[in-house]
């Protein structure tokens, strides 16, 4: 298997009430020699992560935005919205 970026999610916005909890300044490092899903990060949200989070762990970007390191995602809970960044790590 070839190895991949690691990618650290951040919680940079949080609307509302998160019922699992999570804050702004939350932080997650997924390692591209492992590929573990991240402790303690709500499935839902990982589910709203999981396209970008590969994308970027593979060297791809997106023309949105200015910065092809970063990707910015929204979990779907609409009435309490958790905006992630998420960072492409050259190590």
């Amino acid at each position: 298997m070839v190895d991949c970026y690691n990618v650290k999610i951040t919680v940079i916005s949080q609307h509302g009430h998160c019922d699992v909890g999570h804050n702004v300044g939350d932080q997650w490092v997924i390692n591209g020699k492992t590929m573990k899903t991240p402790e303690g990060l709500c499935l839902f949200a990982y589910q709203s992560v999981q396209s970008m989070l590969i994308a970027l762990m593979v060297g791809g970007a997106f023309p949105w935005e200015e910065d092809p390191d970063i990707a910015r995602a929204v979990c779907p809970d609409p009435a309490n919205p958790v905006v992630f960044e998420l960072r492409r790590l050259q190590e």
